[in-house]
């Protein structure tokens, strides 16, 4: 017995199902444009915007345009994203502002002496005095209890008050480049100094040892002066990265060097050393060591050829051509004016060698040339 196959024309299914189909998108899209005009659907709308502004904190105003609801994703995430923006750069001038009320500032050759109006804001945290001729820091200086930077570069000061001593909270002091011939023993009390830089005075000799004190000193920069050794208070600093006593008048360096066993960089060019002590292989994080290689007659080997990773660099003083003054102040300040010059230099030329961070232990001479 055989079997029955039925045979159905697919072509007439299909168009059944598409208009079926289309039917139904008709229906579909008269719903939706029924719902769109009805007022369930703005309450609706208006809703979905009132959640959308609190989630992002956009005032609900900003998208009523001429009584209609602008619930574009695109305006939301754009303004949302403008706001937040505004937002930030509102609380940063804001936090600039008030950090500003903090921190003092003064310079140029008309000030002869601090405001008498400085007196009453003892909530200062920083002062930055530059380019002034003021010679004095007056006592009431230990009525800024907040005081953290201590910023005197370039002025005429003579002296430091020993008030200074009462300053707990000071981190940073820099009295570089003006007229000091010594410095109070009673700094060895600001316990919590992290940056001294008496650089560029031409005149201090000596340091008093109460400055042992310092166990928190990181950075001290003496150069520029007239240092015969290097101050015993200065190995006593533990802590101490970043030595630069370059330019004074020192013949050798203490035996006990390695006691500085924090220390990162040892500038000693312009100075007079015929030797180097074998106590600076001893010293494990020395990565930078700067001398003038003119009147050094010993060198250890162990320097040249470190596999620590050290930097030996041996520069050759060019003579420099005398400046013929009447006064002497003038040959002081040229003096001055050519070590800022030459302190620029090192210090750039010092960045741009720990940039190169393949750059091998080796010696290199150089010929340092710095005429004004």
């Amino acid at each position: 017995m055989g079997h029955q196959v039925i045979i159905f024309d697919f072509s007439v299914i299909r168009g059944l199902w598409e208009t079926r189909v289309k039917k139904n998108k008709e229906r579909q899209r008269k719903e939706k444009e029924r719902l769109e005009k009805s007022a369930l659907e703005k309450i609706k709308q208006e809703w979905n915007l009132i959640l959308e502004c609190r989630k992002k904190g956009i005032p609900q105003s900003k998208y009523l345009k001429n009584g209609f609801v602008d619930t574009s994703e695109n305006n939301l995430g754009t303004y949302g994203e403008n706001f937040q923006l505004q937002k930030r750069h509102t609380l940063l001038d804001e936090g600039k502002k008030e950090r500003n009320k903090f921190i003092f500032h003064l310079s140029g050759e008309q000030w002869m002496e601090l405001p008498d109006s400085l007196k009453d804001q003892i909530y200062l945290k920083e002062w930055h005095v530059y380019n002034t001729l003021i010679q004095t820091i007056p006592a009431y200086i230990a009525l800024f209890q907040d005081l953290r930077v201590l910023e005197l570069s370039k002025n005429q000061i003579t002296h430091l008050p020993v008030e200074i001593g009462c300053l707990k909270n000071l981190k940073v002091l820099n009295v570089s480049f003006n007229n000091l011939k010594s410095v109070p023993p009673e700094l060895g009390d600001c316990e919590n100094l992290e940056k001294l830089d008496l650089s560029g005075n031409m005149e201090i000799t000596e340091l008093p040892f109460e400055l042992s004190n310092l166990k928190q000193v990181t950075v001290v920069d003496v150069s520029a002066n007239k240092f015969h050794s290097i101050p015993i208070c200065v190995l006593r600093m533990s802590n101490l990265q970043w030595l630069d006593i370059s330019s004074n008048k020192l013949k050798d360096l203490p035996e006990d060097i390695d006691r500085l066993d924090q220390l990162q960089t040892l500038l000693l060019q312009k100075n007079k050393l015929t030797y180097l002590p074998r106590a600076l292989i001893n010293m494990p994080k020395l990565s930078l060591l700067v001398v003038s290689g003119d009147d050094l007659v010993e060198v250890p080997t162990a320097i040249c050829e470190s596999t620590t990773g050290l930097k030996f660099i041996s520069l050759k003083n060019s003579p420099v051509e005398t400046i013929v003054c009447e006064d002497t102040e003038e040959i002081i300040e040229s003096e001055r004016e050519r070590e800022q010059v030459e302190k620029e230099f090192m210090k750039g030329y010092i960045e741009d060698l720990r940039e190169r961070e393949l750059t091998p232990s080796y010696t290199t001479k150089v010929l340092l040339s710095l005429q004004l």
